[in-house]
């Protein structure tokens, strides 16, 4: 039965999972929409994840555009017997712009400040992430969904959708969507807020 936001209330499944690591996570580049491949641990690391997901009735694989993301989905439908069945643009990565490339190990936060401050709005990627999800969910009813995104449109994303900051989420890690959080978040027409992490 469908309710006010479009989405049926038949039970499924959604898991977000971050891209295994690239060099320039190695390195502590900032990535952003960059497209910058896995490297042989992000490899291994979306192979666990894969197993990790095996056995457990998911039956639907998408991913964020981005080839580190496609890889790792490519990745983990090997082993979890799923094929890649699209990409979405609403999963990319937050975009940082001019500042993409920068080394952030060592910066402090004043450092810091100039460069996010020429980032897309926090709050306009987790409305981004949000609307996602939503009409994933809302196409496929009952599915069981795993989708491979980034770092920081997960952690705003989830942030978001709880009402409180999300942790930072490593590479090939899982996260669960609550999707009774998604069915009852608001379809509002402005970005949506996202609360502040403490420290």
């Amino acid at each position: 039965m469908d309710n006010a936001h479009g989405l049926t209330d038949t039970d499924g499944a959604l898991v977000l999972i971050r891209h295994g690591e690239t060099d320039w996570n190695a390195a502590g580049r900032l990535q952003g929409r960059t497209d910058i491949p896995l490297n042989d641990v992000g490899r291994g690391q979306a192979r666990d994840a894969g197993a990790a997901l095996a056995g457990g009735g998911w039956d639907l694989l998408v991913s964020s555009p981005l080839q580190r993301a496609v890889e790792t989905a490519r990745i983990i439908g090997a082993a979890a017997g799923l094929e890649l069945a699209l990409t979405l643009p609403g999963l990319l990565e937050r975009d940082y712009g001019r500042c993409e490339g920068e080394y952030l190990n060592g910066l402090s936060e004043p450092e810091m400040t100039p460069i996010f401050g020429a980032a897309e709005a926090e709050a306009e990627v987790a409305a981004r992430g949000v609307a996602a999800l939503r009409e994933l969910a809302g196409r496929h009813p009952g599915r069981r969904i795993v989708a491979v995104a980034h770092g920081t449109l997960i952690r705003l994303t989830m942030s978001a959708l709880l009402g409180r900051p999300h942790p930072r989420v490593p590479n090939a890690q899982a996260v669960p969507v609550d999707l009774e959080l998604l069915r009852r978040y608001p379809a509002a027409e402005e970005p949506a807020a996202v609360p502040a992490a403490a420290g």
